[in-house]
């Protein structure tokens, strides 16, 4: 899955949605790639359109989500949630598990201070600055 290509990413998406939906077995990946889909019923349809979901535009000036967007970083959150990367942000995702009620709407309080961070490392053309995520989050967490 990792690749720079958006045709062939967003196409693993479909493909491991389309092998959950089979009962096919999955590699570990397209596992946690399924579980994100499963949490977005919103999306099925999308997906279940096969090759023909792969090519859409979401404009946000036109007030559109990506999905796959939106999926990868539920992806993203999980798995600093797993590694505990940056130091304390499985911390905050609990705290934020408790407040929300579960933990996709953690994830959901999360992403906006994610897609400031990436925005920014963007910008800059840089790595990603952990130390300025992680007290966005905790900024998210006063917040409560």
């Amino acid at each position: 899955m990792f690749t720079q290509d958006r045709d062939r990413l967003r196409l693993f998406y479909v493909e491991a949605w389309r092998k959950a939906q089979a009962g096919e077995p999955l590699e570990p990946l397209e596992q946690a790639v399924a579980q994100v889909v499963a949490d977005h019923p919103e999306y099925h349809a999308l997906l279940g359109r096969g090759e023909a979901a792969v090519g859409g535009e979401y404009p946000p000036e036109l007030g559109q989500t990506n999905p796959f967007l939106h999926m990868g970083m539920h992806l993203a959150i999980r798995e600093q949630v797993a590694i505990d990367r940056p130091a304390g942000v499985r911390a905050v995702h609990a705290r934020l598990r408790l407040a929300h009620g579960d933990a996709h709407a953690a994830e959901h309080a999360m992403m906006e201070c994610l897609g400031e961070a990436l925005w920014q490392a963007q910008r800059e053309g840089t790595a990603p600055d952990e130390t300025a995520y992680l007290a966005a989050l905790r900024r998210l967490m006063e917040a409560l």
